[in-house]
């Protein structure tokens, strides 16, 4: 061979192009293959890694896209290409493309949370406030597509800049799918495996519209106001304990701290007014039952039975309670979780009434004193 055909084989093998990517990053999704002018030449190398789609755009027009592979590239396997550049019989070399590489592995543990709390409106605790966060998982579906409605002419497009349109994606979503699951609000953060894959089949097609498939979303938390969760818990004990000990619980709890707190004269003249309105209450059950076994014993017969306590129904939050006993109402009442305006309802009764108007449930209305006179 002599030193011309040495030469001329040297340079037609310059004449042949690589076009590869390495990813050596963990976030990027698209990369641009950049040359000089975007020159190709004919019969160039084409490699594509598995995880990876390579896709070839002419002035601004999707044209192939190719998946893992080693391609040397012709107007055989640039169909697409060769229309649009106008080859009948072949082109010349060299010709002008970007070619963009796109990573079609799955991007996992994406965070996503809602920026602002969700307003649900619950039947008995009326309008709460949740909020919720998560991780999700994705992959490019439709490499052409999601350069053509997301990348554009970026050269270098990566994990971040996606994500922040697919968290807002998700909190709209996510915001619509448990407003109509119209679940008691106890239930959310127990359901939260339902409400993942409820999510999920609901976003997938958002998804799709711009070539990325959404593979996996999970709810891990959904959580609300401390003071929500406390009457939550209470709300769930009272189909569980006795309504009537549960009032003279509390009852007594509230007379114990009102008692304790040395924080100023109202909060020792309300744990002494609800202290009086115990102890009259006491001390009228103990007269009572001490006049009854006076008279027994002075006529030497045996004391009548009891007489039957009134049972009291009340509405608390729209929902009917009770029935429970005077001295429960009275519990009720010292403790605030009833009111003046409260309605309540006894057997002879015709309709429900403010307890302020029921005649014998009016000396409660002494047992908190009035606000002490301006000096």
């Amino acid at each position: 061979m002599g030193i011309f055909d040495e030469i001329k084989k040297k340079l037609s093998h310059e004449f042949i192009d690589i076009i590869e990517w390495l990813d050596n990053t963990n976030d990027t999704i698209v990369h641009r293959f950049e040359r000089y002018q975007n020159e190709i030449k004919n019969g160039a190398q084409l490699v594509v890694r598995e995880g990876q789609m390579a896709v070839f755009i002419n002035e601004g027009q999707l044209a192939d896209v190719f998946s893992p592979g080693t391609y040397t590239l012709n107007t055989q396997n640039l169909p697409i290409l060769a229309t649009l550049k106008g080859w009948k019989y072949g082109f010349n070399s060299p010709f002008k493309a970007e070619v963009y590489f796109v990573n079609t592995r799955l991007f996992t543990d994406e965070k996503w949370g809602t920026k602002n709390p969700v307003t649900l409106n619950d039947d008995r605790f009326g309008f709460v406030e949740v909020r919720a966060f998560g991780t999700y998982a994705f992959k490019i579906e439709d490499a052409g597509m999601f350069i053509k409605d997301v990348v554009g002419t970026d050269s270098h497009f990566t994990n971040y800049e996606i994500n922040e349109h697919l968290k807002s994606l998700i909190s709209t979503r996510f915001t619509d799918t448990i407003g109509e699951a119209n679940l008691p609000i106890e239930l959310y953060a127990a359901n939260t495996n339902e409400l993942s894959d409820t999510c999920l089949e609901v976003m997938k097609p958002e998804f799709s519209s711009v070539g990325i498939s959404l593979e996996k979303f999970f709810i891990e938390n959904v959580s609300m106001p401390e003071e929500l969760k406390k009457e939550i818990f209470e709300y769930s004990r009272l189909n569980k304990l006795d309504l009537d000990k549960l009032t003279k619980f509390k009852a007594a709890k509230a007379i114990e701290v009102a008692a304790a707190n040395e924080s100023g004269a109202a909060g020792a003249g309300m744990g002494m007014g609800m202290g009086f309105a115990m102890a009259q209450q006491m001390g009228g059950m103990f007269n009572q039952q001490t006049q009854t076994t006076t008279q027994a014993a002075g006529n030497g017969a045996m004391p009548p039975p009891l007489p039957t306590q009134t049972q009291y129904f009340y509405a608390v939050n729209g929902q009917q309670a009770g029935p429970v006993t005077y001295e429960a109402l009275s519990g009720l009442f010292a403790a605030k979780t009833i009111a003046a305006d409260t309605l309540v309802w006894k057997q002879g009764m015709a309709n429900w009434s403010a307890l302020s108007s029921v005649p014998e449930l009016q000396s409660l209305l002494g047992s908190v004193p009035p606000p002490l006179p301006n000096n």
